[in-house]
């Protein structure tokens, strides 16, 4: 399902497996992984709760680079970000930007997409039923 240049991706995982998966498919691939922000965790720390939601922060300096050479502005959205989150009715998902919608956000070159396009296939695989 995509929206509001965000795709969301049904996980039939729980939100830590789903993290697992996408951090193993991530090193897999030689993305560095930069940080994770467990907004649960947070809130809770402040005396709230809420349904689980975390951020992973990713990317490869190589390839980002050149983005935010071509359009500074760019580097507010760089490194990529995948957000794994909980509904209150317990469905998990797993959302990110849109190469495209970061593209025209950006005035990123049509032709630099394919830099960032890779973040689909990753993020596909990570809900993908079965074995990595």
């Amino acid at each position: 399902m995509e929206q509001n240049g965000m795709t969301h991706l049904r996980s039939p995982y729980t939100v830590a497996e789903t993290l697992d998966r996408l951090q193993i498919i991530l090193f897999g691939n030689g993305i560095d992984v930069f940080a994770t922000i467990d907004h649960r965790a947070t809130a809770e720390a402040a005396g709230l709760s809420m349904t689980p939601a975390t951020v992973l922060i990713f990317g490869a300096p190589k390839a980002g680079t050149p983005l935010m050479i071509a359009a500074p502005t760019l580097a507010i959205d760089l490194p990529l970000k995948a957000l794994v989150w909980q509904e209150p009715s317990g469905a998990v998902w797993l959302s990110y930007n849109t190469p495209e919608y970061l593209a025209e956000r950006h005035g990123l070159p049509h032709d630099m997409i394919a830099a960032i396009g890779g973040i689909r296939n990753l993020c596909e695989a990570a809900v993908k039923p079965g074995p990595l």
